[in-house]
């Protein structure tokens, strides 16, 4: 007797393909329902409706269709139980050897800004769900596929063993009852939003790849990706595989780079442990790049390097005259390419959408998780404050914008300066904001006459306020706060220096 292939997909990829091999070389029957029975029958498919097969029409607009024992007595009917065999054969009902799924596109859906809450609704798979578990439990005498990629490697097992492994069954199940764990919480999480009461936060990652370790050799590490975008997407050109400590750097790149846009002025950052030692804008992306490796080339060796432009040949060239770990960027042109080629040992990724980030970031701690939105929320400079009787010149405004984009992605207790869009100084990680902006300064020495101080918390005290006037700052910008902000403003006063308090504060602990 002929095998039987259940094949109802929202996502149509290969879904032909993989229906013209079942039939003419596996001898397979099928049936399938709405679009997907559509898509077969114009491709010239033998198919049989799931409503004819079943006897029941699809009734509340296609709401219902597959929810029918004949369908899931198909599916759920063990083999080697004589009952469930004799049950079957009673009630007319045929075993299911193959069930392929997918769901309806809910979270595409949602992403639409304009999506109305109806429409959200109305994507929320009911049948597909239910049919991907069933088939997932029964998993022992039937295979269940609700990835499209998996069409071809399911091909390949009946050609070389006739009927699929209980390892790739046992496999293949797994990811149905991922796909419904995954969709579940996306519409948890949605309508979460639509209510005032938190919802459970669960997570769902799939394994991507094995690293060699995590931070340090003795740590184990895995890299998993919750979706198709961002670093899994992204294509390396060259290099060593990516390590943990690679990842951590490239994303902590990723994020400052984006405040800059693919719109403006070149920008680039060199980064070293998740810290940019140097970050630029330029008129050309190469004078972004050299800017910025000169604002600490003693950092900059082995560092990270973010780039807002597809990499061109001067700026490959200039990339290519010391080590580096990594370079990103969203694209590269082939001459640049060719250059970076030669340092066979950098790794060269291209992130198209190097400007999407996760809208959530997650620290585990004991017995639980700490989940908070991104610090993705735009500055409206039209909002800042000008707290000193001195005002800021459009170029001392420009700069002193820079240097904000900055400090926001230095480690707290942060202080950036900087000079013409570029960092001369930077002080990172300090327990005090004091020793912050001495280091920062120190690391500037000349450069900080007349160039712009920025911190990433407000000052409790004037003592940050007279070191810097004391080394030439001019302008400062901070989120101000404090109860004794009007110490500051009056020291700031006193020393002729501009100073502008944002109100809004960007700690990164």
């Amino acid at each position: 007797m002929s095998k039987l292939a259940l094949l109802s997909v929202s996502d149509k990829t290969g879904i032909v393909e993989l229906a013209q091999a079942l039939v003419q070389d596996f001898d397979f029957d099928l049936i399938s329902s709405g679009g997907t029975a559509k898509t077969l029958q114009a491709a010239g498919l033998p198919v049989t409706k799931v409503s004819d097969y079943t006897g029941s029409p699809e009734i509340l607009g296609g709401r219902v269709k597959t929810l029918h024992p004949r369908i899931h007595g198909g599916i759920l009917a063990r083999r080697d139980l004589p009952e469930h065999l004799a049950e079957l054969e009673a009630n007319e009902i045929r075993a299911l050897d193959l069930v392929v799924v997918n769901l309806y596109p809910f979270e595409q859906t949602i992403a639409n800004p304009d999506v109305t809450v109806e429409d959200a609704i109305e994507n929320i798979d009911i049948g597909g769900p239910t049919l991907l578990r069933a088939a997932a439990k029964n998993h022992a005498h039937l295979t269940v596929l609700c990835r499209p990629e998996r069409y071809g490697v399911y091909l390949e097992e009946l050609r070389t063993n006739g009927e699929p492994s209980a390892a790739f069954r046992r496999d293949r199940a797994l990811e149905g009852f991922q796909m419904t764990a995954h969709y579940d919480r996306a519409i948890s999480a949605y309508f979460a939003q639509l209510t005032d009461s938190p919802a459970p936060f669960t997570l769902t990652a799939h394994p991507h790849q094995t690293l060699r370790y995590g931070e340090n050799p003795h740590q184990p590490a895995t890299w998993y990706k919750t979706d198709e975008s961002g670093w899994s997407n992204a294509t390396q050109l060259q290099g060593k595989e990516l390590s943990y400590n690679n990842l951590v750097d490239l994303e902590a790149a990723r994020r400052i780079i984006i405040e800059f846009g693919d719109s403006g002025d070149p920008a680039a950052a060199v980064l070293k442990h998740t810290n940019p030692c140097g970050a630029a804008m330029g008129a050309t992306l190469v004078e972004a790049y050299e800017r910025a490796f000169a604002a600490d080339s003693v950092s900059a060796f082995g560092g990270i390097v973010a780039l807002n432009r597809p990499i061109d040949a001067p700026t490959a060239a200039a990339l290519s005259k010391t080590f580096l770990e990594c370079i990103v960027a969203p694209g590269c042109e082939p001459e640049a390419a060719a250059i970076l080629k030669k340092k066979s040992k950098l790794r060269v990724l291209l992130l198209p959408d190097l400007f999407t980030g996760p809208k959530e970031t997650v620290k585990a701690i004991a017995g639980g998780l700490l989940v908070q939105a991104a610090d993705d929320a735009t500055d409206d400079p039209a909002q800042w404050q000008v707290v000193t009787q001195k005002q800021p010149t459009d170029a001392e405004r420009a700069e002193m914008q820079f240097a904000w984009k900055l400090a926001k992605h230095v480690k707290s207790n942060a202080i950036v300066i900087s000079r013409d869009r570029t960092t001369v100084g930077v002080g990172a990680g300090q327990m005090n904001r004091v020793g912050a902006a001495q280091i920062a300064l120190a690391q500037a020495g000349d450069a900080a006459k007349g160039a712009c101080l920025a911190s990433d918390g407000f000052f409790p005290f004037d003592d940050s306020v007279r070191t810097a006037a004391a080394a030439g700052i001019t302008t400062i910008i901070q989120p101000g706060g404090s109860i004794r902000d009007n110490d500051s403003i009056a020291a700031a006063d006193e020393l002729e220096i501009v100073m502008i308090c944002t109100g809004m504060r960007h700690f990164l602990h």
